[in-house]
């Protein structure tokens, strides 16, 4: 019988994940089976409990149960404990419910892979929730020089730049406090895109050498994105290669071998662009 994995969230049915874990299977010739399961709020750890009694070997956990995985686990990476949310789930030897988080790692490969350096450059991070928690230690990590968290509530901003101090230099404001000066990278990591809005910033962060990231991904083009193109960025990506990396690195902890990606990404690419 083959092994056993799953994402879990709510909603979950435009997911890509068991796609993207069938490639990586067919791939490295590992045998396994993955679904995506929309799981009643009220019934998540209940959920997660069943999954790993009845024989499953991994989970992805998606929104909104980030938090509340990291809450269950019983060991963490210091990824997933840094974070404060857990998108990694999985059973070691002495049967404890581990947790990690790849999130950060998925996004520093897919901007490596776009040649995209991260050395001693100034970061401009909109938002303060759970997916930007979990790629400032990543950040911080690989050399960026300084980031400037801002979200609606400054407050939020200001908090979560503080409990990431100690690894570098990281300040938050509000939305109209950001500095009107060019970044090196802007990174998107408020849902506004899911809405079909733009977070209220100033063009002029945005120069022609300053790539800017929106973690949403869809068919068309995220209005993050194209506002950025419009502003002159030389670089403008979204998260569909996030979603590619921070999965093949799920993959790596629950097979032990690690799928190449760039192939994987130009076929999600495509099929989104055919629907």
């Amino acid at each position: 019988m083959a092994d056993r994995y799953a994402v879990f969230g709510n909603p979950i049915k435009h997911s890509k994940s068991p796609q993207i874990h069938a490639a990586f299977a067919a791939q490295t010739g590992e045998t396994l089976e993955y679904g995506a399961e929309c799981i009643d709020e009220a019934q998540f750890e209940t959920c997660v409990e069943a999954f790993f009694r009845e024989g499953g070997k991994g989970l992805n956990i998606t929104v909104p149960f980030k938090q509340r995985a990291w809450e269950m686990a019983q060991w963490r990476s210091p990824a997933a404990e840094r974070a404060g949310a857990v998108n990694t789930l999985y059973m070691n030897q002495q049967g404890q419910l581990c947790g990690d988080n790849t999130d950060g790692i998925g996004l520093v490969c897919d901007l490596a892979n776009n040649r995209t350096r991260l050395q001693g450059a100034r970061v401009l991070i909109l938002g303060a929730g759970g997916a930007v928690r979990g790629v400032l230690e990543p950040f911080l990590a690989a050399g960026a020089a300084q980031i400037v968290i801002a979200n609606r509530t400054r407050a939020k901003a200001e908090e979560l730049a503080r409990a990431f101090s100690d690894l570098g230099v990281v300040s938050g404001c509000g939305f109209n406090e950001i500095d009107p000066a060019p970044f090196d990278l802007v990174l998107n990591g408020t849902s506004a895109s899911l809405q079909g809005e733009l977070p209220p910033i100033p063009a002029d962060v945005v120069a022609r050498r300053t790539t800017c990231y929106d973690m949403m991904y869809g068919a068309e083009q995220t209005p993050f994105c194209a506002w950025a193109e419009a502003a002159g960025s030389g670089k403008v990506m979204d998260g569909l290669g996030m979603l590619v990396e921070q999965a093949a690195e799920s993959f790596r902890i629950w097979r032990g071998v690690k799928p190449q990606t760039s192939d994987v990404i130009d076929s999600v690419r495509r099929q989104l662009n055919a629907n």
